[in-house]
């Protein structure tokens, strides 16, 4: 595990993959996940001979919380170059799942980062409210905490039905801390579920920036997510006519955790060609 500074003193801590003479790949996570989530896609892009990153955001695994609590899309940008500043500042390729997706479009469409590609994996300026009040009420259950692993996994496989539910539990540990209480809470801070969500505001600025993008870039959506509609992606590619578009049709909002196969695959495919080794 690696440790960077980030913004106002906030530690961010990261994993690596392969080669660090190769061309530089950013993993970026959703809300309520962990790096932990593209510990598969890490392994394939590394082999391919990349130098990968995958990192905490802030509040979330293993990088700090926030002591005033603020989470925004401005203040993860601003991890995000410091993160940059760090590894030598050299031009990325920044892959960013539904959060992290919204960070980098931010970050790139913004002008805040110079990347050398973008990645986006089932996020558009376009979500579906449904599919995010979803995701936020699988983010607010059981405040007090778990009492098993197994109920942690219950509680995934009702949120995610269409995923294999492991036989295996002790993965689940890392997406989970033991609490004061003695139970398995989620491994991110809560005062994220108090960051103000401003919908429309965002979705204007999100359009703005993918109107604004030049560089190579690739939008992945999974056929089964309630998050990012088929429309919503199209939108997305009206917005910004030269992107390519992978559609996975078994997956559902966390492709890279349904499908790795078919999201690494695709990954490595579309960065062969925009950001060769």
């Amino acid at each position: 595990m690696h440790r960077w500074e980030g913004a106002d003193g906030v530690f961010i801590a990261g994993d690596s993959w392969g080669n660090p003479e190769g061309p530089l790949v950013l993993l970026m996570h959703g809300g309520g996940q962990t790096r932990h989530a593209w510990k598969g896609s890490g392994e394939t892009l590394g082999a391919a001979g990349y130098h990968v990153i995958a990192y905490d955001a802030r509040g979330h695994g293993d990088s700090d919380w926030s002591p005033e609590g603020v989470y925004g899309d401005d203040m993860q940008i601003r991890d995000l170059q410091n993160v940059i500043k760090a590894l030598g500042g050299r031009r990325p390729v920044l892959i960013g799942a539904s959060m992290g997706g919204a960070v980098s479009l931010g970050a790139v469409g913004g002008g805040h980062v110079d990347a050398h590609a973008l990645v986006l994996v089932d996020i558009g300026p376009i979500i579906e409210k449904e599919g995010a009040d979803k995701v936020r009420a699988f983010m607010e259950q059981r405040p007090e905490g778990f009492d098993s692993l197994e109920e942690v996994a219950e509680a995934i496989a009702n949120y995610q039905p269409q995923r294999k539910r492991p036989r295996n539990l002790d993965g689940l540990a890392k997406n989970v801390r033991i609490a004061p209480n003695g139970k398995y809470v989620w491994h991110w801070d809560p005062k994220r579920l108090g960051v103000t969500r401003r919908v429309m505001e965002r979705e204007a600025r999100l359009r703005e920036c993918s109107t604004k993008l030049r560089l190579p870039t690739l939008l992945v959506r999974g056929g089964l997510s309630d998050v990012l509609s088929e429309e919503g992606a199209r939108a997305f590619l009206a917005l910004c006519p030269h992107s390519e578009y992978v559609h996975v049709s078994d997956a559902g909002h966390m492709v890279a955790g349904d499908r790795n196969d078919a999201f690494a695959n695709a990954a490595v495919d579309f960065l062969t060609r925009v950001a060769p080794v």
